[in-house]
C-alpha cells in the first residue's frame, strides 16, 4: 500500500497542557484509520493539526512524500487534507447547494452567481451520493442526520486525498450510519484515505483498517483491526483493564412508585405510559423522530402537556414548570449539556451547587463561601472529576468530566427520579464506566432511573427493562431476558415482532 501521510514527532502545548506529544504514524493511500483514545487523549488536537487549524511546535508532516507546513485550513484543502468536525458548520438559513460550494459557486460576468449551473452542479453531486434532496432546499429543514451527512459530503467534494472524521455518526441513525459507512467503502476503493477519530469502539470493527490509540496526547500503539479486540482497546485507552464496564445489575428492585399516564402533546406524541420501581433503571429507546426527550421534557414540565398526568408515591403530582420538578425530587438531565445544562463559563463549584442553591445560604440570605467550597471538594472526589481546582471553568474540562459535574450537580438534590437524556455521548471509555458506576450506586439507594439512549449496548448493559419509541409512540416493552439489538431496532422502526418473538406487551401486562 503506498503511503499518502506521513507524521513525524509531531508536539503541540497550549497553557498548561501538552495536548500532542512526540506523535509519529503513517496512513496508506485507500486506508481507513480508526484513531481512538479519551477525552484529554488529543485526537482533535491531532486533527487540527494535520488540517491546517493548529500549528504544530514542533515535528514534521509529509503528504504524497513531500514536506508540508499548512498556514491555514484552506492551505491544507488546497493541498488535499479536509477535515470534519463534532459541531456542524453549516449555515442553516443558506440552501444545500450554497453550502456544498460555498466560495466555489460557478459565477459569470461582475462576479454574479450562475445558480442554473449551481444547481445543477449540486445535483449531479447529490446524485453520485445517491441523496434524493432539493439543491433549493433550505439546510434548516434537513434532520440533524441529514446535516451532518451533508456536512461530510461538503467536505469530500473537495477531492481531499486524506479525509478526518470527528465522532461523524454521533446524530445519525442506523440507516444513515449505514450509508456512511457504505460511501466511505467505495471512496476507500478510489483512492481516499480516511483518519475516523471515535469514541464508539463497535464503530472501528465495522469500518476501519486499523486502529492507533492515543492517551495523555501519546501515541500509544497501533494494530490492524482484525488482530485486536474491543476489550484490549479499551485497556490501552485507559491504561487500566476494565473488566465489566456495565457493572453488576440489581435483582432486588423495589416496589413501583413512579408513573406517567396517557401523557398527551397533540402533534408530538400521544398516550405515552410509564412505571418505575424503586432501584429501577428504565431505558428508553428510539430513532431519530421518536419523541423521547419531547416526553422527557414534559414529565418535567419544561413543555406544557394537553393531558395526562404524573404520579409520585401514590400522589398526583401538578408539574407546570422544570421547578416543579426539582421541588418533587424529580431530576431532568438534558442530552445537551453545554447549551442547556451546565453554566460552561463558571467554575466547576458554582455549577455543582446550582440546583441546590438554598442549602448554602445563611441566615442574612447569603451565600457561604466556606460551606460551598467544602462541599464542592467534596463532590469533585467522590465522582472522580479531574479538574486542577473546584475554581477552574467547566468549559476548561474535558467531556468526560463536564458529564460527571453534571450529573453530580443534580445528584446534590437526592433526586428520587432521575431522567437522563444520552449520558454519555461524547464521552470517553473510562469516564463512561465512572457515569455507570455513579447510576448504578444511585439506583442501589432507591431512586429509579429513566436512560434516554441511541447506544443500544448501552441500554441493554444498563437497563432492567427497555421501553420502545416509534414517533410519539410506544411501539414495545422488553424485559433484560427478552433484550436484543434486533428486537429493539424493530420496534423503534414501528414494525411488530414475528409471533415467536415478541415480548408480552406493556399494555396486555397492565390493562
Amino acid at each position: 500500500m503506498a503511503q499518502v501521510l506521513r507524521v513525524e514527532q509531531l508536539s503541540k502545548s497550549f497553557p498548561g497542557v501538552v495536548a500532542v506529544n512526540d506523535v509519529s504514524f503513517e496512513l496508506g493511500e485507500g486506508e481507513i484509520l480508526a484513531l481512538v483514545g479519551g477525552n484529554g487523549a488529543g485526537k482533535t488536537t491531532l486533527g487540527l493539526l494535520l488540517s491546517g487549524i493548529h500549528h504544530p511546535d514542533t515535528g514534521r508532516m509529509f503528504l504524497c512524500d513531500r514536506l508540508v507546513d499548512f498556514a491555514s485550513p484552506n492551505a491544507a484543502i488546497r493541498a488535499g487534507v479536509g477535515m470534519v468536525f463534532q459541531e456542524l458548520s453549516l449555515v442553516g438559513g443558506l440552501s444545500i447547494s450554497e453550502n456544498l460550494f460555498a466560495n466555489r459557486q460557478p459565477v459569470g460576468r461582475m462576479s454574479l452567481i450562475k445558480w442554473r449551473d449551481l444547481y445543477g452542479q449540486t445535483a449531479e453531486f447529490l446524485r453520485r451520493f445517491n441523496l434524493d434532496l432539493d439543491p433549493r432546499r433550505l439546510v434548516k429543514t434537513l434532520s440533524m442526520g441529514q446535516q451532518q451527512i451533508l456536512e461530510i459530503l461538503k467536505a469530500i467534494s473537495n477531492n481531499p486525498k486524506v479525509l478526518i472524521l470527528d465522532e461523524p455518526t454521533s446524530s445519525l441513525t442506523e440507516s444513515e450510519l449505514g450509508y456512511l459507512f457504505e460511501n466511505v467503502h467505495t471512496l476507500r476503493t478510489q483512492g481516499m484515505s480516511f483518519i475516523y477519530i471515535t469514541h464508539k469502539l463497535r464503530e472501528v470493527f465495522q469500518i476501519a483498517d486499523r486502529v492507533m490509540v492515543m492517551r495523555d496526547g501519546r501515541y500509544i500503539a497501533s494494530t490492524p483491526v482484525r488482530q485486536v479486540m474491543e476489550q484490549d482497546l479499551v485497556g490501552m485507552m485507559v491504561g487500566r483493564e476494565i473488566v465489566n464496564m456495565y457493572g453488576a445489575a440489581s435483582n432486588a428492585l423495589g416496589p413501583e412508585y413512579f408513573r406517567v399516564e396517557g401523557l398527551t402533546k397533540t402533534g408530538v406524541f400521544e398516550n405515552l405510559s410509564l412505571r418505575l420501581r424503586r432501584g429501577e433503571i428504565l431505558g428508553l429507546a428510539g430513532l431519530v423522530g421518536a419523541r423521547r426527550s419531547d416526553a422527557a421534557r414534559t414529565i418535567v414540565g419544561a413543555d406544557t402537556k394537553d393531558s395526562g398526568r404524573v404520579v409520585l408515591n401514590g400522589r398526583v403530582q401538578e408539574i407546570i414548570s422544570p421547578a416543579d420538578a426539582i421541588r418533587r425530587g424529580i431530576a431532568y438531565l438534558t442530552e445537551d449539556r453545554k447549551e442547556g445544562g451546565l453554566f460552561v463559563n463558571m467554575p466547576v463549584r458554582d455549577n455543582l451547587i446550582a440546583p441546590s442553591l438554598r442549602r448554602f445560604v445563611s441566615r442574612l440570605d447569603l451565600l457561604s463561601s466556606r460551606k460551598i467550597e467544602h462541599y464542592a471538594s467534596e463532590k469533585i472526589q467522590e465522582y472522580s472529576i479531574v479538574t486542577p481546582s473546584s475554581a477552574t471553568k467547566v468549559i476548561k474540562l474535558s467531556g468526560g468530566n463536564q458529564q460527571k459535574v453534571f450529573i453530580a450537580a443534580w445528584m446534590g438534590i437526592h433526586p428520587e427520579v432521575i431522567i437522563l437524556d444520552e449520558p454519555t455521548r461524547g464521552v470517553d471509555v473510562g469516564a463512561r464506566a465512572e457515569i455507570y458506576r455513579i447510576l448504578r450506586e444511585s439506583a442501589a439507594t432507591g431512586a429509579g432511573i429513566i436512560m434516554i439512549s441511541s447506544d443500544l449496548p448501552e441500554l441493554i448493559g444498563m437497563c432492567d427493562r427497555i421501553v420502545v419509541m416509534h414517533q410519539g409512540r410506544i411501539t414495545g416493552e422488553l424485559t433484560r431476558e427478552e433484550f436484543s439489538e434486533e428486537r429493539i431496532l424493530t420496534y423503534a422502526a414501528g414494525l411488530a415482532l414475528p409471533a415467536a418473538q415478541a415480548p408480552r406487551a406493556a399494555a396486555e401486562e397492565h390493562p
